[in-house]
């Protein structure tokens, strides 16, 4: 059950798409199952017993075979003819008693692997087949020959099923391809802007070291003071750029710790966890509100991942962060050196500290105090 959990938090949208989209669509298996009912009333009525208990074993392996054909398209795979060719040798066999039942299931497996006029054609061709066979068994029986009408309605609930869903899923997955696109894209943008707000700055100080470098050698033997004093202007240019560097990299890494507590809060509610935000940030430095930001974020990753969290705290004041929750029940490992011991040591650095355990109450307490 832990795992069953540990999958669904950490399954992508995409992923619950294609769930919802495959378990909607198995809804077309159950028309076979009332094969089973029919072949118990006939076997009332008089069908021989070896009869009813063959249909029910063909049944029963068609039942097993259809479980696969839509899960295949849905993944992109091949189709799989021996599948498809056995099941419908199995429907034609069993077409005999006559059990229609499971035609409108094999005929919407087949259509995730046709194209719709064929998976059409192959529906009026099986309706027609099948009123033209009961009305040569049965004569002009009327409840027999509802037989018929009912298989045209179930062909086309499970046809029409089988096509919108795949329709539905091609969508999300174009979707899906979308967003990773743009996220692609927006991040290729921000490091053709980093290179070239880094080119426009070092550019000119490169351009104007150069210079002054080439007046300091012309001057050198005719006046050594005076290629003192450029290089030393070359000294000073080169400190001052590379200020200018770090501020504009530094600027580049800073994240607004505002928009990363509305987010996180969001996420965790999503995700059925209640979050109380209380962050006093308006003192805070920039370096500051970066550290936390990346605190809560790798805590609220934690919470998700590796907690059964109902409520979640998050408080700031004076640079000092706690963040706590309820979903941690016995021993807690090592911290992962690419997670909270990362940033502990990134806090250290800075002049702060990093603490995470859980506390007698049976909470969870995450506190990272760096200088305000």
């Amino acid at each position: 059950m832990g795992r069953l959990v540990d999958r669904l938090r950490g399954a992508t949208k995409l992923d619950k798409v294609r769930w919802l989209i495959v378990y909607s669509t198995d809804i077309i298996l159950l028309f076979a199952l009332m094969g089973y009912v029919e072949l118990y009333a006939r076997w009332e009525q008089g069908m021989p017993w070896p009869a009813a208990v063959g249909g029910a074993v063909l049944l029963l392996v068609f039942n097993v075979l259809s479980t696969r054909p839509f899960r295949i398209a849905v993944r992109g795979g091949k189709r799989p003819t021996a599948i498809l060719a056995v099941s419908g040798a199995i429907i034609a066999v069993l077409s005999v008693f006559p059990l229609v039942w499971p035609i409108p299931t094999w005929l919407g497996l087949m259509t995730a692997f046709v194209r719709m006029r064929t998976a059409i054609a192959l529906s009026v061709t099986s309706v027609a087949v099948i009123t033209l066979y009961l009305g040569l068994v049965a004569g002009l029986d009327p409840v027999i020959l509802l037989l018929p009408l009912m298989q045209a309605f179930f062909t086309v609930v499970s046809v029409g099923a089988v096509w919108a869903n795949l329709r539905l899923w091609q969508l999300a997955k174009e979707a899906h391809e979308g967003e990773e696109a743009l996220a692609r894209l927006a991040v290729s943008e921000e490091r053709l802007r980093f290179a070239r707000d880094l080119n426009d700055l070092l550019g000119q100080s490169l351009t104007d070291v150069a210079t002054r470098t080439a007046h300091a050698e012309q001057a050198l033997r005719a006046d050594p003071a005076a290629a003192a004093a450029e290089m030393f202007a070359v000294r000073e240019l080169s400190r001052r750029s590379l200020r200018e560097v770090r501020t504009t990299v530094q600027n580049y890494r800073a994240i607004d710790l505002d928009e990363v507590l509305a987010s996180v809060r969001a996420v965790l509610e999503a995700a059925d966890v209640r979050c109380t935000v209380r962050a006093d940030t308006a003192s805070l430095t920039p370096e500051t509100r970066t550290l936390l930001a990346t605190v809560v974020r790798e805590g609220a990753t934690n919470v998700l991942k590796h907690s059964r969290a109902e409520r979640c705290t998050i408080t700031i004041e004076n640079g000092v962060l706690e963040m706590s929750n309820d979903g941690v029940s016995g021993p807690v490992g090592e911290h992962a050196p690419n997670g909270l011991a990362g940033l502990a040591d990134r806090l250290r650095a800075a002049g702060g500290t990093l603490r995470a355990e859980p506390t007698r109450e049976g909470r969870y307490v995450l506190r990272a105090a760096v200088p305000a």
